[in-house]
């Protein structure tokens, strides 16, 4: 099964600000593969599921990634020894079984606007969302797709307030465009 997790932060004044730029890339792949989006409060997540594939909305703040995307991995990839639905603590030993599975996109303040990287088994670079999700799964052995939003703009502003801006609307072109080319991308590699 491949798990992909879109990052980014719920509630509406958050939706088109550069941090969400996970979310949007997810709501992009479950639109072109024709899944629908059920909110699971037990998992603290949007879940979007097909045959073999769930994609997954974190509804803790970017900050707190890590617990919703650990509750949803215990509950879908669980050992059948497993006998609670969701274990309360974060499975040891995830390895390669998450280097196959699992894929988190994020907004990566590194990478021009409009590029984007593929890493694998690499530390968070300071992504509070992404070292959330390492911490709390006790690995750092997954796939991520790093979507691009580093703008001159970035210079006159702190980090902080940089990615909860909005896109501009020329910023909001490129990025329709860098999610629609990673999308094949993704399909096609199997991320």
């Amino acid at each position: 099964m491949r798990i992909i997790v879109g990052l980014g932060n719920p509630g509406k004044q958050y939706e088109r600000t550069r941090h969400n730029a996970g979310f949007r890339a997810v709501d992009a792949l479950a639109k072109e593969l024709g899944l629908e989006w059920k909110n699971n409060k037990k998992l603290k997540a949007d879940l979007a599921k097909g045959n073999d594939i769930i994609l997954i909305k974190p509804m803790d703040f970017m900050n707190n990634s890590g617990f919703s995307v650990a509750a949803v991995l215990n509950y879908y990839l669980r050992r059948p020894l497993d006998k609670e639905p969701v274990p309360s603590k974060p499975r040891e030993g995830w390895g390669d079984l998450l280097a196959n599975s699992l894929t988190v996109i994020h907004d990566d303040l590194d990478i021009e606007l409009g590029k984007y990287k593929i890493s694998v088994d690499s530390r968070s670079a300071g992504h509070r969302g992404v070292e959330s999700i390492i911490n709390r799964l006790k690995t750092k052995n997954f796939k991520r797709v790093r979507l691009g939003i580093k703008t001159p703009a970035l210079e006159k502003i702190p980090a902080d307030k940089y990615v909860l801006q909005k896109f501009s609307s020329e910023e909001e072109k490129n990025i329709k465009q860098l999610i629609s080319k990673i999308i094949p991308e993704i399909k096609k590699r199997g991320l």
